[in-house]
C-alpha cells in the first residue's frame, strides 16, 4: 500500500492522468461527433480536368495555385473545399463579371460535370467542406424544427421567410426563395460573402436538412392574407399604406371639396 501511495504522489502522476483523460475524451468525440456530409472521391482525370478549367477561368484572380491573386484580386481558396466551388459557380456568382461589393446570382456558365471537376481540383489545394450528400439536402426533415433553427440563426439577416435584406456597406443577404436545398446547405457550411460558417458542430447535418425543409415548405405555401408585398415586413407594408392609402385620402378630400363648392 505504501508503494502504491508513493506512485500516486509522484509529480508525473497528474500529467499521466490528464493525458489519459484527453485521449479518452478525443476517442469518444471521434466516435460520437456528427459526421460531415461526404461526397464521392474524385478521380485523377476529374482533378486534371478541373485544373485546366481553373487555370483558364479562375487563376487570373485567384492565382495559379489558388492562394490568392495580387493586390487582393481574388481570395485564397485553400480550405474552401468543393462545396464553395459548387455554390459560387453553380449559382452563377463566379466567374465574377466585374468588380462589385458582393457577387450576385447570375447565369451558370459551366455544366455540372465541369463544376464538379473544378471543385475536385480546389479540394486538392487544401481540405475543406465537400459537396453534401442528397441525404441532407432533399428537404424531408422536420419543418417545424427548421423554422425554430432558421429564426434563431438566419432570420436576422435573411428575413423570417427568407426574402433577404440589406446589410452594411452596400452588402445584402440574398433571398432564399426557390433556392435549391444543396446550395442552401453549401452556403451554411462555407459562409459565402458576409455569411458566417455553420459547421457541423454549430448546426448538425440533420438540423441543416430541417432548415432546408422549412424553406422549401415556404416556397410551396400560399399567402392566406392576399398580397404579400414581398414578405419584407412592416417597412414595405407601411410604405404601401403611406403611398396608396394617403393618395386615396387626398383624392377623397379633393372630391368632397369640389362637391361642396
Amino acid at each position: 500500500m505504501n508503494a502504491l501511495g508513493s506512485h500516486r504522489r509522484h509529480p508525473a502522476a497528474i500529467v499521466i492522468v490528464l493525458l489519459l483523460g484527453l485521449v479518452a475524451t478525443g476517442g469518444l468525440y471521434s466516435l460520437l461527433a456528427p459526421r460531415p456530409a461526404q461526397a464521392a472521391v474524385a478521380s485523377t482525370d476529374q482533378v486534371a480536368e478541373g485544373a485546366k478549367l481553373f487555370l483558364a477561368n479562375c487563376a487570373s484572380c485567384h492565382g495559379i495555385n489558388g492562394k490568392g491573386g495580387k493586390a487582393g484580386a481574388g481570395p485564397n481558396l485553400v480550405g474552401v473545399g468543393a462545396a464553395a466551388v459548387d455554390f459560387q459557380v453553380g449559382t452563377g456568382r463566379m466567374p465574377l463579371s466585374g468588380p462589385s461589393v458582393q457577387p450576385a446570382r447570375g447565369k451558370v456558365l459551366f455544366t455540372d460535370a465541369q463544376i464538379a471537376a473544378m471543385g475536385a481540383y480546389v479540394a486538392t489545394i487544401g481540405p475543406g467542406p465537400s459537396v453534401p450528400d442528397s441525404q441532407y439536402t432533399k428537404g424531408d426533415g422536420n419543418s417545424a424544427r427548421g423554422n425554430e433553427l432558421f429564426k434563431v440563426n438566419c432570420a436576422m439577416c435573411h428575413n423570417f421567410v427568407g426574402s433577404g435584406g440589406a446589410l452594411t456597406r452596400g452588402k445584402y443577404a440574398p433571398t432564399l426563395r426557390n433556392v435549391s436545398g444543396k446550395h442552401i446547405y453549401e452556403a451554411m457550411v462555407t459562409g459565402p460573402q458576409s455569411m458566417p460558417v455553420f459547421n457541423d458542430q454549430n448546426i448538425a447535418p440533420t438540423d441543416k436538412n430541417d432548415i432546408v425543409t422549412y424553406l422549401q415548405e415556404i416556397n410551396k405555401s400560399k399567402n392566406p392574407g392576399g398580397l404579400s408585398l414581398g414578405n419584407l415586413g412592416p417597412v414595405s407594408e407601411g410604405m404601401f399604406v403611406w403611398v396608396f392609402g394617403l393618395t386615396l385620402m387626398i383624392g377623397a378630400a379633393v372630391w368632397l371639396g369640389s362637391k361642396a363648392a
